[in-house]
């Protein structure tokens, strides 16, 4: 990658055509589990965030794809030390963009997407700005594969949901990249992986962070567990009585929330992350093969990457 991508201005990020919808509020959950994380003290920084995969820690190429989609506003950098996501010669342009903000998180991702909302509400400011955005789209740092087409098709089916999730059908992930290992959730009708995109689409969510807020607390507890779902939608889900989509609104109704909804993602990168180090190895072969493998981003060259269903895509 080129020196030039170290510091770009804050013109990179792409606008919206006059008559679209408004821009949606992105979070990247940059932060880190309790203990020691394996990569990153393989690679020797602070955080997985800044785990270098094709040169460049994970998170600035999440932040990169997010800035060059027209429909992103607002981006929230979430970590429990988000300056430190900044001390980094490659991700020191973070502080600096306009369009991205820094929030400390706290105790646990649905208490600190909480929080968030909550600050929201009362007008707080986030760095000295205001970001009274939402709906918002949720993500995750190690989402390296994340591409323009993927934000396309997720927005397009989660507008009007309380909450969504992304997950991919086995079927396509293996067609693609079958010595990729997922976990797997099975329903009638295929096995899913999960997607690291969610979706807040505003007060209907809160019922359901609350509820899930619970369960991290309560998750050595498996009763607590069962309490909150229901054993009718655990056993049906067990057996493989449920769809994957019936699964999620039996959820949601259990959670409070009336419109919950599943987003079938028809890309197979989509449920690669980067948690283990095959992953990182997979991860820059597909980049590899990518069209901007010569080192330009896709916001440099003023175009998104895109996603095949059966073939390899690059991010930005």
């Amino acid at each position: 990658m080129g020196l030039a991508m170290d510091h770009p201005p804050a013109s990179t990020q792409a606008t919206a055509p006059a008559g679209v919808l408004r821009p949606v509020t992105a979070i990247i959950l940059a932060g880190s589990r309790p203990g020691v994380d394996p990569l990153a003290q393989a690679a020797g920084v602070k955080t997985k965030a800044l785990v270098p995969i094709a040169g460049r820690p994970m998170v600035d190429h999440v932040a990169r794809t997010l800035l060059a989609h027209p429909r992103i506003g607002t981006i929230i950098l979430m970590a429990q030390e988000p300056e430190a996501l900044a001390d980094h010669p490659q991700t020191q342009w973070l502080w600096d963009e306009p369009n991205i903000h820094f929030h400390a998180s706290g105790a646990g991702i649905s208490q600190s997407l909480r929080d968030w909302m909550d600050a929201q509400g009362d007008g707080q400011a986030n760095n000295g700005q205001l970001n009274n955005s939402l709906p918002a789209l949720v993500t995750t740092a190690d989402n390296v594969l994340l591409t323009g087409d993927m934000l396309d098709v997720f927005l397009a089916r989660a507008m009007g949901a309380d909450i969504a999730a992304a997950m991919v059908e086995r079927n396509i992930l293996m067609r693609a990249y079958p010595q990729s290992r997922r976990t797997w959730l099975k329903f009638r009708g295929g096995a899913w992986s999960g997607a690291n995109l969610f979706w807040l689409g505003g007060e209907g969510a809160r019922p359901a962070l609350d509820k899930w807020r619970e369960i991290e607390q309560n998750r050595k507890k498996g009763w607590k567990i069962i309490s909150a779902f229901g054993l009718k939608l655990l056993l049906g889900a067990a057996l493989g009585l449920l769809t994957v989509e019936q699964a999620m609104a039996g959820a949601g109704r259990r959670l409070g929330v009336a419109r919950a909804r599943i987003i079938s993602m028809p890309m197979a990168e989509a449920c690669i992350d980067a948690d283990k180090p095959d992953d990182i190895r997979l991860i820059e072969e597909i980049m590899a093969r990518s069209p901007y493998a010569d080192g330009a981003s896709p916001t440099e060259m003023g175009e998104r990457p895109s996603a095949a269903t059966t073939g390899p895509v690059g991010p930005s």
